[in-house]
């Protein structure tokens, strides 16, 4: 399902833009159906509260958590069943953050991540992203979305953006606080400078300012250069007015050097930008390795006494797989799903917030 064919639903049921947008903000955050100022008997039309179950279920079926993974950080890994038996991950981060897939599998097949392993998969529907984020908020308040899980968001522009409008208006995100994040795709930005209602943050996955090296590192990302990638994104942090997140998984041996350091410098300085330089992640079969702890220290330092704004960041999650680059779809952990829409909860009257969950809430979750 995608959102426009949930909000022709709605509208072929009667509902009005205010009708519309309360289910759509009930739905993305998680909210009982009494939740609001007026009682939905006196609200909806007659004929949106007949159609409502039936919308509701579908809602409902769209994904379930099926197995919940704690992190001694705070963090939760959420193995997430779709309707079809496929699945996703998405990440609860500290401080109210998730990290959201946009595709099963990925196209891209960088070398130091587990998720393009098996390649691309499908896309998901945007309804599918934004059930996603009920999901997460059925657990806690999420107040940032980021698109870091699964997938590259702009091999599924259509359906990303579709997600992100939703998120930063209904969904109440901060559009700051929303996060596309790219291999760098000439569609993407293209897409992103055409945005008028919902304007995204973006992020860069860099990792190397060698063209050569990046096209080993990321072999099937686009062809621009680092320098392109950079100028395109500059373009856009201009227009936006937040900085882009350029993304670098440090690899021991291979872009921690000090040729990396000066290209860096010659790359970045003076740029509206923030460098997040991320230890690489431990993913099974692959033989890259991270910097001690010291010498990733050491590489943000310099950065930082040139003038590149730096920050060195250890993954959450990484103790329960959750980490950048060790998502994929863990099929081996998910047998068969059956979907059981009588016990989904849904918009329906519920006695109290503490005896709800939400529209896509699970019927178990498994904690480890």
């Amino acid at each position: 399902m995608r959102i426009p064919d949930l909000q022709h639903r709605l509208r072929e049921a009667g509902a009005g833009p205010l009708h519309e947008h309360r289910i759509l903000r009930l739905w993305s955050h998680a909210l009982p159906r009494e939740s609001g100022r007026r009682l939905p008997s006196t609200f909806f039309p007659a004929s949106l509260l007949a159609a409502l179950p039936g919308i509701e279920a579908e809602l409902a079926a769209l994904a379930r958590v099926h197995t919940v993974h704690a992190g001694a950080d705070g963090s939760e890994r959420l193995l997430v069943a779709l309707a079809d038996c496929q699945t996703v991950e998405s990440v609860l981060l500290p401080r109210h953050g998730l990290c959201v897939s946009s595709q099963i599998g990925c196209a891209v097949g960088c070398g130091f991540c587990m998720t393009g392993r098996d390649g691309l998969l499908r896309q998901l529907g945007s309804a599918e992203i934004i059930a996603q984020v009920a999901l997460a908020r059925a657990r806690r308040p999420v107040r940032k979305v980021v698109f870091m899980g699964m997938g590259e968001p702009a091999h599924n522009l259509d359906n990303v953006m579709e997600a992100i409008d939703l998120l930063g208006t209904a969904g109440g995100i901060g559009h700051k606080n929303i996060v596309f994040s790219t291999v760098g795709d000439p569609r993407a930005f293209e897409r992103l400078h055409g945005q008028q209602r919902v304007r995204p943050a973006l992020a860069l996955s860099l990792h190397t300012t060698k063209a050569e090296l990046r096209r080993r590192l990321l072999p099937r990302a686009p062809r621009l250069t680092p320098e392109e990638l950079v100028e395109a994104c500059e373009r856009y942090a201009r227009a936006s007015g937040y900085p882009t997140q350029y993304q670098w998984t440090l690899l021991e041996g291979v872009n921690d050097g000090d040729d990396e350091i000066e290209g860096l410098v010659r790359l970045l300085s003076g740029k509206y930008g923030v460098l997040n330089m991320i230890p690489f992640n431990a993913v099974d079969g692959v033989d890259f390795s991270r910097p001690s702890r010291e010498r990733c220290a050491a590489i943000a330092r310099r950065l930082h006494e040139r003038g590149i704004l730096t920050k060195l960041r250890y993954s959450a999650g990484q103790d329960v797989a959750g980490g950048c680059g060790q998502l994929r779809a863990r099929a081996a952990e998910l047998p068969v799903v059956t979907l059981q829409r009588d016990r989904a909860p849904s918009l329906r009257q519920q006695p109290s917030r503490a005896a709800t969950s939400a529209i896509a809430r699970p019927a178990s979750a498994d904690a480890p």
